[in-house]
């Protein structure tokens, strides 16, 4: 099935049963719907939770277009308010809708400095931060289409990068109108394309989603929507430029009228039908619609990777891994490549140690610490003082997509990186609350224990983030300064153990002794040492179904569990909810207040 996704902005008519409108659309062959919310809100959340349902059922992906009012650029303080409160309530339907997106124009530019507007904007985002973040819900940022109006795919970049929540919307028409008429033939449509995935992590742009509709223009930008033939933009080239890249999108037609829906739709179907017109084939060897996909050619008994900035080659990529899913070598290697940027952040300057599945998890497997030797010259090591190995050994570092993607090539399907970095190695930066439940335990168990963490680490004024291990725990970091050595930090996660299971001895013990954990949660802060490690948050884990350790929030404990997301299924969560362990990375805590009231001098 094509990565592009058709679909058209229409509500259904009056007198129409939702069910039967939304069958009409899957006959037409169309696997979107944008709702037009432009003048109002016509649905209130009980409709939208039950159409969103029977849209979930027939494949349909919905998006919202928020009412035209519900602009970021108000300069009045009172009716900014009233403009961020509709964007507010779109967002919330959205979320019962189960739309991953909701589109917004930025609004008007009042003739105002750019960078007096983008602080505007900052302050607005930000103001709606808290309460829209945690919605798994997009807030899609509309390119504008004349000069009247802010917003270009530049100024949606930068505050993208500031927000989780803000995605990219292109509107092909407005861009059209902005050039001139640029977009004229693939190569016009392939330079856009190009600059979005320069300018965005693959992740949220799993699909791009898009608007396009003919328009007449004139020198300040685009006039009003048209028939389509009437203007000059085409969907064909459109299309042939996305297949060209295996960008996944989505299309929504904006025309107005409905004999313009169908003349767009009977131009893209043969296209999308046909699929990209290339010679080589992807990496991947499953039906997974990974964001960026890799496509490589042969040569010999090796595949060579496209389009990459580093020099490599992959070996065996159809070799299964994973055999009760069918997953490849060549699925763990995209994986990997695809998940690359919320994944470094989390090991930049960090060890790692391989753990090598060189035939899949059906097979043997060991851990690798020594950087072997034979790793590309543009791989970068570090020293480390190992007492297990014997003296200074090097260890390889993962600081780029390449990297990850030849870790995967080795047959690491585990990434377990230093608790510290390159620089600080004898001072972690997080601590880590390692939830393993012994024979016998329940899930429920390590919620209960994992919820009364939550409880110890609020009254300590600390921050923690929990994720779960992808295999039978739960792990909760708590990011920390680079300042106190290891055995400082293991020895506060001991005492805030030691009250956890004093405060909940039925389902929480410390017992070093395996005999005498059963049916409890064990807290492992033994962890929290040097050269120990734990998956990395986004590592896959060796079990079936290719489950992966996945940052979850803590309002999600009790409704999630491991195995839940696997390399196919994360991207939606992704795409919703952006790397909810970004606060990890940052660091920026001291246990000093904590120890004190543990008392530990």
């Amino acid at each position: 099935m094509s990565t592009i996704r058709f679909g058209i902005s229409e509500l259904p008519p009056d007198g129409v049963p939702d069910a039967d409108f939304l069958d009409g659309l899957v006959a037409e062959g169309h696997r979107a719907l944008e709702l037009p919310f432009t003048k109002d809100f016509p649905w209130k959340e009980k409709r939208c939770e039950e159409f969103g349902a029977l849209a979930a059922e027939r494949g349909i992906r919905l998006s919202v277009h928020a009412p035209y009012f519900a602009g970021l650029t108000l300069p009045e303080e009172d009716r900014g308010k009233q403009s961020l409160a509709a964007v507010e309530h779109t967002m919330k339907l959205g979320r019962a809708l189960g739309a991953p997106i909701v589109v917004a124009h930025f609004g008007s530019n009042y003739g105002e400095d750019p960078e007096v507007l983008m602080d505007r904007i900052r302050g607005r985002l930000s103001a709606i931060e808290p309460k829209v973040a945690g919605l798994g819900v997009g807030l899609g940022l509309e390119t504008a289409g004349n000069k009247s109006q802010f917003g270009s795919l530049g100024d949606i970049a930068q505050l993208a990068s500031e927000f989780s929540f803000v995605r990219p919307v292109v509107d092909w028409a407005h861009i059209h109108a902005m050039t001139q008429g640029g977009l004229i033939d693939r190569a016009a449509f392939r330079a856009v394309i190009d600059f979005v995935t320069a300018s965005f992590p693959g992740w949220m742009i799993a699909p791009l989603h898009t608007q396009f509709s003919d328009n007449e223009f004139g020198k300040s930008g685009e006039i009003r929507h048209t028939e389509y033939g009437k203007g000059t933009l085409r969907i064909t080239p459109l299309i042939e430029a996305a297949l060209e890249t295996d960008l996944a999108m989505v299309v929504i037609s904006e025309s107005r009228d409905l004999q313009s829906h169908e003349r767009i739709w009977q131009e893209a179907r043969p296209l999308l039908e046909a699929g990209s017109p290339t010679t080589d084939r992807t990496l991947a060897g499953s039906d997974i619609e990974f964001p960026r996909p890799i496509r490589v050619e042969k040569q010999a008994d090796r595949f060579v990777p496209l389009g990459l900035d580093r020099q490599l080659t992959f070996s065996n990529i159809d070799k299964v891994f994973f055999p009760d899913a069918g997953y490849t070598k060549g699925d763990l290697i995209q994986y990997y490549a695809s998940v690359a940027p919320v994944l470094l952040p989390h090991l930049a300057g960090r060890p790692i140690s391989m753990s090598r599945y060189p035939d899949g998890i059906a097979g043997g497997s060991f851990y690798e610490k020594r950087a072997p030797g034979h790793q590309p010259s543009w791989m970068r090591t570090t020293p480390v003082d190992s007492d297990s190995q014997g003296g200074i050994i090097d260890f390889l570092l993962a600081d780029s997509a390449e990297a990850l993607m030849w870790f995967a090539n080795m047959g690491c399907i585990e990434v377990h990186p230093f608790h510290s970095r390159e620089g600080t190695l004898d001072f972690p930066d997080y601590a880590i609350f390692d939830f393993d439940p012994a024979e016998g335990a329940t899930w429920d168990q390590v919620v209960a224990a994992v919820r009364l963490l939550e409880v110890a680490l609020r009254q300590l004024g600390l921050a923690g983030y929990p994720k779960l291990s992808g295999s039978r725990g739960i792990h909760v970091y708590v990011p920390l300064e680079p300042v106190h050595d290891y055995t400082r930090v293991r020895r506060f996660v001991g005492e805030v153990g030691k009250y956890l299971a004093a405060a909940n001895p039925g389902d929480i013990t410390m017992q070093w002794d395996k005999s005498k954990r059963g049916g409890k949660v064990f807290i492992d802060h033994n962890r929290n040492a040097s050269g120990q490690t734990v998956a990395a948050p986004y590592s896959v884990r060796p079990r079936p179904g290719a489950p992966v350790s996945v940052p979850i929030a803590w309002s999600e404990l009790g409704s999630v569990s491991n195995g839940d997301w696997t390399i196919a299924n994360i991207w939606d969560r992704l795409a919703r909810h952006g790397d909810l362990f970004a606060p990890v990375a940052a660091g920026g805590q001291s246990l000093d207040l904590a120890e004190g009231l543990l008392g530990i001098s």
